[in-house]
Formats: C-alpha cells, sequence, structure tokens
C-alpha cells in the first residue's frame, strides 16, 4: 500500500501509476513540480477523494455495478467506442480493474462534494462598499484627513475611478483577497467609513453603502463559498482521521 486512510488503502501500483500520470500532464502543459511537490499532490489527491468517498458510503450512497456500467458506457459514447477508451487506458496506464476502482472512488467523491456544495445557502449576510485604494501611505492618509474635514467619500471615490466610483459591490464574508479590509468593513455601519487599512496591495479606506443580512448571493461568490466549505470540511476530516504515508 502507499497510503492508508482510515483503514483503506490505496495499492502502491496504483501511486506509482497515478504520479506516471501526473508526470506527462505536466510535461504536456510545460509546467514544472519538483519530486517531492509531485508526490505531495498524488497523495493528497487520494487522501481527499478517500475522505469524501468514506462520507458519501458513511450516508448510505452507494455506486452498483449497474451504476458503474452505465457511467462506462456514456463514456464510451463520449470518447468514440471501446476500443478508444482501451487506447486511453493503455496510455494513462489504468487496467479494467483499475479503471472501475479509480471511477467507483471518484464517483462517491464527487456525490459527497456536491452535497457539501448544496449545503451552502443561496444567501448570505452581506455588504455593499466603496473604497479608495492608495500605493502610497501618504497619499491615503492625506485622503482620510480629507473625509475628516467633510469632504464627501463620493467625491473623492469619483475622482479616483470616474466609471466605477470605487464601487465593490455586495459581498458577504471570506470572499474580499484582503482580509484585513473585509474584517475592517463587516466593523462598520452603513454611512461609515474605515481609516487607512494597509493591505498586501496597498492601503485602503473604505465605506459601507448598506447592509443586507440575507442578500442573494451571485453565482461567483457562491461558488468561492463553496470551495471553502469543502476546504473546511476536509480540514476537519483530516483532523479526525488516521492517515497514514507509507511510501518513502
Amino acid at each position: 500500500m502507499a497510503i492508508l486512510v482510515n483503514g483503506e488503502g490505496i495499492p502502491l501500483a496504483d501511486y506509482e501509476a497515478d504520479l506516471t500520470r501526473l508526470q506527462m500532464a505536466l510535461q504536456e502543459t510545460g509546467k514544472s513540480m519538483t519530486p517531492e511537490e509531485q508526490k505531495q499532490t498524488v497523495l493528497d489527491n487520494y487522501t481527499d477523494e478517500l475522505l469524501l468517498a468514506q462520507a458519501a458510503s458513511q450516508a448510505g450512497y452507494a455506486v452498483s455495478d449497474a451504476d458503474l456500467q452505465a457511467r462506462i458506457d456514456k463514456i464510451i459514447a463520449e470518447i468514440g467506442g471501446a476500443e478508444k477508451l482501451g487506447e486511453w487506458q493503455s496510455t494513462y496506464g489504468y487496467s479494467d480493474d483499475s479503471f472501475r476502482v479509480y471511477l467507483k472512488r471518484s464517483l462517491l467523491a464527487a456525490w459527497q462534494r456536491d452535497k457539501i456544495a448544496d449545503a451552502v445557502p443561496t444567501t448570505a449576510d452581506q455588504v455593499h462598499a466603496r473604497q479608495l485604494i492608495y500605493q502610497s501611505e501618504v497619499e491615503a492618509t492625506a485622503a482620510y484627513t480629507d473625509l475628516q474635514a467633510g469632504t464627501p467619500f463620493s467625491d473623492l471615490s469619483k475622482e479616483q475611478d470616474p466609471v466605477l466610483s470605487g464601487d465593490l459591490g455586495w459581498f458577504p464574508r471570506g470572499t474580499l483577497t484582503q482580509p484585513v479590509v473585509e474584517e475592517a468593513v463587516f466593523a462598520l455601519q452603513p454611512g461609515q467609513y474605515t481609516a487607512v487599512i494597509k493591505s498586501d496591495i496597498g492601503f485602503h479606506i473604505v465605506f459601507l453603502v448598506e447592509r443586507d443580512a440575507e442578500h442573494p448571493l451571485s453565482v461567483e461568490a457562491r461558488r468561492m463559498l463553496q470551495e471553502k466549505a469543502l476546504a473546511d470540511w476536509l480540514t476537519q476530516q483530516k483532523a479526525a482521521s488516521t492517515i497514514q504515508i507509507l511510501v518513502p
């Protein structure tokens, strides 16, 4: 075995085949990874898939032989025939048996992923905000001084951004690229603005336009929250699981 997750293992031969497939993909795309990064990527993928598949089974979801065959028949139709599938399996190091095992685990894992994603609500506590952003702290401080003296935020934001006036739109927690800015915005009341905030990309002053505890999520915002929900779920499962890496 190459890895055991809660007692369920991946044979060393499957691990080596997956490693080869990753190396082929890297070669095709022109990307590079160190041998240690390649190893970790394959092992991480196995860990995630096994945890997801195990959770699906524990929840009562099952992939029958008929379900599996139906999926294989669909792949055969899409790829252009059984011979084409056989060629693909040969190219990428799958036997008929190992492909069926891989496909069954993938279907179980996909079901659990969908379950986690579907649990993310379609609405969330969100804010609508505008921002000023500067590369210089001196400029940001000067703008803050102007605001404190009574200059409307809209005047400064329109001057800096004539098209959007610094509009960040609506967003929930966990979606801004700069968490320090997000944290400050959610501490405001509508009509208030932050002090100068230093982030990795500059110096911000953010104005809270409005807030809605159950504002509909955009497709992109919900996707980001679904990805976060999956990452959080996997982190929790790994902490509660027994994972043994057996390859050197």
